[in-house]
């Protein structure tokens, strides 16, 4: 788990005040508490809080391309990272850590937009494109990782990994919407994009937001949903491989660390009689 959050002036150059930067990166500081970086240029502030898991030595963030005209700030991990590395390698793109952080500059630079469709893991990330003057926010399929983001009075955006960091910016309008608490009592939770302040959204997952400088304020982009049509007839025995297929494929992609990992089987509570009887067992 890592925090990520940011301001961006949508209309133009102004100073971003670092400060309110640093109080905004320091209320994510439970979330990454080995390291934290900021990027700040007229009109932009990017900050993270980082906890390492890949490439401990140089994967810092914020992260930047070979003449650090694109930076990002990245929370989750891409499963796939070593892989799109070396197809982005040979499309010429030239690589400084093993970072799984670096392969989405390198993406945004190969594919634009359209590099979240090749990414396989759980993410959100803020990615600024210096040339096309533009901040690109992303959410990974199933929103496993949190985003949040609001336009301020007079134009400014900001964006956080939760709300708490959003909150720190004294220009945030702190107005409750009642819609979210109905749906809060209705639901237990307030479905995205609507959050328990007016103003204040969730981005959906599988969806993109870009802002660019001097535009109209855009709306989120949905780039994947969950399909419902059957892909057609299937046997009990192919589909049984299948789901094995999968469930082998998805368990090996997440093994890739460079500290102690493990996994844990839970289970239901068996009657108090052979409750003396259960372990839980774990592996690493």
């Amino acid at each position: 788990m890592c925090g990520i959050a940011g301001i961006f002036d949508g209309r133009g150059r102004g100073e971003i005040d670092r400060r309110l930067l640093e109080r905004m990166n320091a209320s994510l500081f439970h979330r990454g508490p080995d390291a934290g970086g900021l990027h700040l240029e007229p009109g932009l502030g990017l900050a993270h809080r980082r906890l390492s898991i890949i490439d401990l030595s140089t994967g810092q963030q914020p992260l930047y391309n070979e003449d650090g005209s694109v930076a990002v700030v990245f929370n989750g991990e891409i499963y796939n990272f070593q892989e799109l590395a070396k197809e982005l390698a040979a499309c010429g793109h030239s690589f400084r850590t093993r970072s799984d952080t670096e392969v989405i500059v390198h993406g945004w630079e190969q594919w634009g937009a359209s590099c979240v469709t090749r990414f396989r893991g759980m993410f959100a990330f803020a990615l600024w494109d210096r040339n096309r003057e533009t901040l690109f926010l992303a959410r990974d399929r199933l929103g496993v990782k949190p985003l949040y983001y609001a336009q301020l009075p007079g134009g400014p955006w900001i964006f956080g990994s939760e709300l708490k960091a959003l909150l720190v910016h004294p220009a945030l309008p702190r107005d409750i919407d009642p819609l979210a608490v109905e749906e809060y009592f209705a639901y237990s939770y307030v479905p995205e994009p609507r959050t328990v302040f007016k103003g204040v959204f969730k981005l959906p997952p599988g969806s993109t937001l870009t802002l660019k400088r001097g535009a109209p304020p855009a709306q989120p982009v949905e780039y994947w949903d969950v399909p419902f049509k059957p892909a057609g007839p299937i046997t009990e025995e192919e589909a049984s491989e299948e789901l094995i297929r999968r469930l082998r494929e998805s368990v090996k992609l997440r093994l890739i660390s460079d500290v102690p990992l493990g996994a844990f089987r839970s289970s239901i509570s068996p009657p108090a009689s052979s409750r003396s009887t259960t372990r839980t067992a774990a592996w690493s």
